[in-house]
């Protein structure tokens, strides 16, 4: 439907960048819309029959020697998500009382590994380097969130999300009071997830928005000069250059190829690949309303400082 409005309603020309950035908010719009709407309602079910308490009380009370972040990592690989698109899921579980550090752990990992990145990746550089890409991608997602749940993070949420929570709590607690059946919990599900979405509605917005003029504008080849193999920074240099930019495994993976090919060290760009579909400013703004700038300001430096690590790991052993 993007693609009709652009280049057949309005009369576009594929090549126009104007017209790659409408195509990319118009399509992201919709896509994170429904998919935030979607997951907002579903929790808001599963939170009326499984009280929030159950499940923080299971996850104190069981020691779980960090199984939670490396299942919350697992799940992330099967959800063919950009950054964007895992935020809806983020606040999902955030609403369904997953500790903060759980629900990053799967922030981290979707955006960077799925099937779609997979396959591609196996066709692009091989089945050795996939895996390595693979097992380097869940271990980034299981130890940051385990490192950001140590941090007890909790009260950086923003008040929006507390009153979310509260909301969530109150009704679970009237619907188990009073054995509502599911046709008289609907309306309330209803309405709270379409007042959670009218919340969000203005960030998703414009962070589409600025992740659609970078996807249009930001010329591919801008950054190579920083990545040449003999900079002993070139990979943190790679990592903070890529966050300005948006795009999904799929949509960088060829980038990457054309680095690998001009001389880039494969740790480099895959470092940089990294940078852009984890960590973006549209990320950043989406997450502005569960999250205040601090926090903001932590899951980024943290996740940036496994994805060099993890750059300079993939430069020695490949």
């Amino acid at each position: 439907m993007a693609q009709w409005l652009v280049y057949n309603v309005f009369g576009m020309s594929p090549e126009n960048q104007l017209a790659k950035a409408i195509d990319f908010f118009i399509y992201d719009s919709i896509k994170i819309v429904l998919l935030l709407f979607t997951v907002v309602f579903i929790m808001g079910i599963i939170n009326s029959y499984f009280p929030i308490d159950r499940v923080k009380n299971y996850l104190s009370r069981n020691k779980l020697y960090g199984a939670e972040y490396l299942m919350a990592s697992l799940f992330g690989v099967v959800t063919p998500f950009c950054s964007c698109s895992s935020v809806p899921l983020f606040i999902g579980f955030v609403r369904g009382g997953i500790p903060l550090g759980v629900t990053f752990a799967f922030l981290v990992t979707s955006p960077l590994v799925n099937e779609v990145a997979i396959g591609l990746f196996v066709g692009l550089f091989g089945v050795q380097t996939t895996i390595l890409y693979v097992l380097s991608g869940v271990f980034l997602g299981t130890v940051s969130g385990a490192i950001l749940q140590k941090l007890k993070l909790e009260r950086f949420l923003t008040p929006w999300v507390k009153e979310v929570l509260a909301n969530a709590q109150r009704d679970q607690e009237r619907f188990e009071e009073e054995k509502q059946p599911f046709q008289k919990r609907l309306p309330v599900i209803w309405a709270e997830a379409l007042k959670i979405l009218k919340g969000v509605l203005p960030y998703v917005i414009i962070g589409i928005a600025i992740g659609g003029l970078m996807h249009g504008y930001v010329p591919e080849g801008f950054f190579e000069k920083y990545m040449a193999k003999d900079n002993l920074f070139a990979v943190p240099v790679a990592t903070i250059l890529a966050v300005p930019m948006y795009s999904n495994a799929s949509g960088i993976l060829p980038v990457v190829q054309v680095l690998v090919d001009k001389g880039i060290p494969l740790g480099t760009a895959i470092a940089f690949m990294m940078g852009v579909v984890g960590l973006s400013l549209p990320e950043a703004m989406l997450l502005k309303k569960v999250m205040t700038i601090k926090l903001i300001g932590v899951f980024f430096g943290v996740v940036m400082l496994c994805i060099i690590v993890s750059g300079y790991l993939f430069n020695i052993i490949l």
